[in-house]
This record gives structure tokens, sequence and C-alpha cells, in this order.
């Protein structure tokens, strides 16, 4: 189930724990780079939108379809669908809706 691999892959914080998801997506050196990367940037994308006093809907849908757009360049299919699931289960959780 993903949900149990959803909950052990971000900390208490419910931030991104970037060596438990690279180990779950099993990524070579250089992708565990980039996807650090990427994490890191799609957190600042999503503290920037869930602070945001205008657009927020927007800004959201934004950074969440930016961080997939990185991964799939970065991760192969397979990866990239097991991300994608998580991403999706992961939002769920957080209860954000983007498909308004």
């Amino acid at each position: 189930r993903l949900v149990g691999s959803e909950m052990c892959i971000r900390d208490r914080e419910g931030n991104i724990n970037v060596n438990k998801l690279g180990k779950y997506l099993q990524l070579n050196s250089v992708q565990s780079e980039e996807v650090a990367n990427i994490c890191d940037y799609f957190s600042e994308q999503m503290s920037r939108a869930t602070t945001a006093k205008k657009d927020k809907e927007a800004k959201l849908r934004n950074a969440v379809y930016g961080n997939l757009k990185l991964m799939r360049k970065t991760l192969s299919a397979e990866q990239y669908a097991k991300y994608a699931a998580l991403m999706n289960i992961t939002l769920q959780n957080k209860g954000i809706e983007l498909n308004k």
C-alpha cells in the first residue's frame, strides 16, 4: 500500500525525506541530487502558496504541476508513476484538491 510508503517518506513536520524517497524510487546518484533540488524548490513554492493572500489555489496548482514536470524529466517512467501516485495521495491527505 502506498499510504505506508507515503507516511515513511515524510518527516514529522510533513517535509519530504529525500533519502527515503530515493530508496523508494531506487534513484541513482545523479537522480538523487536532482530530486533533492526539486524537493527543496517544491517546498519553497508550497510554502509561498500556502501563505499567499491572493491566488492561493493557482499558486498551489503551479507548485504541484511544476514539481511533476521537473520530476518527469528526472525520473524513469516507472519511477515517475510511483512518484505521481505518492504525490496524489499526499495531496489528498493534506486536503488539497487540484481538479476544481
